[in-house]
């Protein structure tokens, strides 16, 4: 009999917010993100979408009200616009939304499907709209094109949020005209701090920015004002003049996991309690070997696993972990 239950885990967290890897695959090569020379998951070892839909539709009838899409870039799976589909006819009975994280190069041609597949909200990753810089994070990237995905995702009615990885010598002196142009283009933008997750062919250390100290800086020039804005993610916001907000995502600076709410899929079909520890529940061979009653006992075997806050550290030695970020989502 398949369980019912809240997904409730062993720190009296309630789950409500599922983030899916649909592909570890990307066609850039973000320099904080993975090393130049990737070996991707053969296309045999993926959960095929239909059971990725499976699966999302469990933790929906379970409680999670959020799912959010991502990868590596989710765009380069062929299909991954019927996913937005299956799982968007769950909004307003039982989900809240559908959401995707997105490099943006792909997006121009499918803004419109997106939103006619159920997506209002879409994460764009954009570190920089200078093209010489852009071209150097993400070692061979166009930024014209994500440029044209973003507006064309703006033309179809979807609502864009600007993700930007604070670098420090790359992008942290462009922060104020990013958060001026976002304000122009009513885009909230995001500020993360880079994360310790994989092994790069760079030393992260020299790249660190902390959001403490941008926003400092950003305040002694632009009016913010704190904002209890949630969107079922981990930011912290804070409303500009422009009307729009200002996100900052500090994994290491002002760790966030006492409210943690979420837990990620992978394409391969793991579930990860926590983006920063390697405990993990097989849900693909769940599934496969004894359906839905032994996916809901996966399930609730990884909610009493998960930890109670990550680990980062910034200085160690090694990554907190050795996987890199589009394995299990961004």
């Amino acid at each position: 009999m398949a369980s019912a239950l809240p997904l409730i885990d062993r720190h009296g967290r309630a789950i409500s917010y599922l983030r899916v890897s649909v592909t570890d695959r990307c066609d850039l090569r973000c320099r904080y993100c993975m090393a130049e020379a990737m070996t991707f998951l053969p296309r045999a070892a993926l959960l095929s979408l239909d059971e990725i839909a499976i699966i999302a539709e469990r933790f929906i009838a379970r409680g999670v009200r959020r799912i959010r899409l991502s990868g590596g870039e989710p765009l380069v799976r062929r299909d991954a616009i019927d996913l937005v589909r299956r799982l968007g006819r769950h909004v307003g009975s039982g989900l809240d939304e559908v959401t995707m994280t997105t490099n943006g190069t792909r997006l121009a041609d499918a803004a419109t499907d997106l939103r006619g597949a159920g997506i209002r909200r879409i994460n764009v990753s954009l570190d920089s709209r200078d093209p010489a810089t852009f071209r150097f994070i993400t070692r061979h990237g166009d930024v014209a094109r994500v440029l044209d995905g973003i507006a064309a995702a703006k033309r179809a009615g979807i609502a864009v949020k600007i993700n930007m990885v604070a670098l420090a010598g790359l992008n942290e002196d462009e922060i104020p005209d990013m958060l001026a142009w976002c304000g122009e283009q009513g885009h909230d933008l995001s500020l993360i701090e880079t994360m310790p997750l994989g092994a790069i062919d760079e030393d992260r250390t020299d790249r660190f920015v902390p959001l403490t100290r941008v926003l400092d800086r950003l305040a002694r020039t632009v009016a913010l004002e704190r904002d209890s804005h949630r969107t079922g993610g981990p930011a912290r916001y804070w409303r500009t003049p422009w009307g729009t907000r200002l996100g900052l995502i500090s994994p290491l600076t002002a760790n966030f996991c006492d409210g943690c709410n979420r837990v990620r899929l992978t394409t391969e079909g793991h579930l990860y309690m926590c983006l920063g520890h390697e405990d993990r529940v097989d849900l693909k061979a769940a599934l496969r070997n004894g359906g839905v009653d032994a996916l809901d006992a996966a399930i609730d075997g990884a909610l009493a696993a998960k930890p109670a806050r990550h680990d980062f550290r910034i200085d160690a030695a090694a990554p907190a972990v050795a996987r890199h970020m589009s394995v299990t989502g961004g």
